[in-house]
């Protein structure tokens, strides 16, 4: 401040400008690593025709009981990042609606899965025709009777939240009894490839 005046110095206006621009920035960084921006990479725009006709439930879960919803996830899949996050969130928002959710993990790969999606999906080693999805992330959905209602992707493009969202009104209508039969999808987004073979 300068003597007598009552009004600050400018080197302490550039001095608190310069401070308040380092935290404005800091805060800018923190949020764009925290919601996955600093993961968003290129993808190749290739379409991929996801078809659940040969996809069955082990025969424990076949039949009439919850909805069923499985969740295809690969390990080294970096389009699982925003995945795991809208699927932590379909959990919470469905977590009364007798949903039971379940997991298979990509046949040959090893990791875990993300650590706040932990406890929240029960695993299964397989599931008969999973060998004929195309890519990943991917989900099937039986309705109530073990109808399969749904199956394809969880959204199209780059991103995964409810705005672009395929599986929320398939979950939404089958809450309501309602039925679905969407068992062929065609999407282009971030997804990674299934089988072992090269496309």
């Amino acid at each position: 401040m300068s003597a007598g005046t009552g009004t600050p110095s400018k080197r302490f206006l550039l001095i608190s400008t310069g401070i308040a621009i380092a935290l404005a920035l800091l805060i800018a960084l923190a949020w764009w690593w925290r919601f996955g921006v600093s993961n968003l990479r290129a993808y190749t725009e290739q379409a991929y025709f996801f078809s659940g006709d040969t996809l069955r439930l082990p025969s424990e879960l076949a039949g009439p009981g919850p909805i069923r919803f499985v969740h295809f996830w690969d390990p080294a899949c970096p389009c699982h990042r925003e995945t795991d996050a809208h699927l932590n969130y379909l959990i919470s928002l469905y977590r009364f609606s007798n949903v039971a959710f379940y997991s298979v993990q990509k046949p040959g790969t090893q990791g875990e899965m993300s650590s706040f999606l932990k406890g929240k999906l029960t695993e299964l080693p397989d599931l008969e025709g999973m060998e004929s999805l195309p890519a990943s992330p991917a989900v099937a959905i039986w309705d109530e009777h073990g109808k399969l209602a749904y199956a394809g992707p969880y959204s199209e493009g780059l991103v995964c939240n409810s705005s672009t969202s395929f599986v929320e009104p398939v979950l939404d209508a089958l809450s309501s009894g309602r039925s679905v039969s969407s068992t062929n999808t065609m999407a282009l987004g971030c997804y990674c490839d299934w089988s072992n073979d090269a496309r």
